[in-house]
């Protein structure tokens, strides 16, 4: 279970890379995560919170800009993948499984960033523009996030 959860988590940094480590973020904070104790314990403290959520906060708005690039160029492709990994690895560091969900993480990342992309773009289609289809694609990010963290209590 630990190792679908680290890679649903990557699946949500392939959709919003700072999303993911916000939602960790929390979930070690308000005890969701047990995270005290292991290499990740840092990720409960409330300036690891602070920062992810400020960081998530500016994606979400930065989103929404015309000139954002795709999430499918090297740079931000690979910025999802490090950052699923990462997310990944904190979920599986609550059962001693970091290398284990570190991989299941990244893999989430890669199936979210173009499943991710590929969904947006229908309903975009589907809408007729784009600022709807973000929208839909911001709440599924914050909403999976908390309930993957929530989970893993």
């Amino acid at each position: 279970m630990l190792y679908i959860l680290a890679l649903l988590i990557g699946v949500v940094a392939g959709l919003r890379a700072m999303t993911a480590p916000a939602a960790v973020a929390w979930g070690g904070w308000v005890g969701w995560l047990p995270v005290a104790g292991t290499w990740a314990s840092f990720m409960g403290h409330w300036i690891a919170v602070g920062i992810f959520t400020i960081l998530a906060i500016a994606e979400l708005v930065t989103d929404q800009l015309p000139s954002t690039p795709s999430r499918k160029v090297p740079q931000q492709f690979g910025a999802r993948i490090i950052v699923g990994a990462f997310t990944g690895a904190v979920i599986g560091a609550t059962g001693g499984a970091t290398v284990g969900g570190l991989i299941a993480g990244a893999i989430g990342a890669v199936i979210g960033t173009l499943g991710g992309a590929e969904l947006r773009k229908r309903l975009a289609l589907a809408f007729g523009k784009d600022q709807p289809a973000a929208l839909i694609e911001d709440a599924v990010a914050i909403i999976g996030g908390l309930l993957i963290v929530a989970a893993v209590a």
